[in-house]
């Protein structure tokens, strides 16, 4: 009799929190990140040219420490998203690549910066408990 006692109570009793459950609808409720700037060539670009009116090719690789492969292949994917624009010219006979970031950019980056902040906020908060 001792048995089925015990299973009424553990049946009544509320179910045990799975962290890795608590861990996945968390992430399926909070808003994902836009993983096209969160890769960190990429936030580097659109952070950059947000801070200016314009950089060429040479000053963002400059700036970022990147090969031209690297900076050509990122600013390419930006580009794709119209998160920026690039304007080829040529300047006594050598080319020069000139990249702004776009109104759709400076939104996307601006959501980013805010989800980014509200992420840390909320770390900050529960460690603080």
């Amino acid at each position: 009799m001792a048995e089925p006692a015990r299973r009424k109570r553990t049946e009544s009793a509320a179910p045990a929190r799975d962290p890795a459950a608590a861990r996945e609808t968390a992430a399926r409720r909070a808003p994902q990140l836009d993983g096209l700037i969160h890769h960190r060539l990429r936030l580097g670009i659109v952070s950059a040219l947000a801070a200016a009116d314009s950089l060429t090719f040479n000053d963002l690789k400059a700036l970022l420490q990147i090969t031209d492969g690297n900076l050509s292949v990122h600013a390419r994917k930006l580009e794709e998203a119209q998160y920026v624009t690039c304007t080829k010219t040529f300047e006594d006979r050598r080319p020069r690549t000139e990249y702004r970031i776009t109104p759709q950019g400076r939104r996307e980056l601006q959501r980013y910066l805010d989800h980014m902040e509200a992420l840390i906020h909320a770390t900050r908060t529960t460690l603080e408990r």
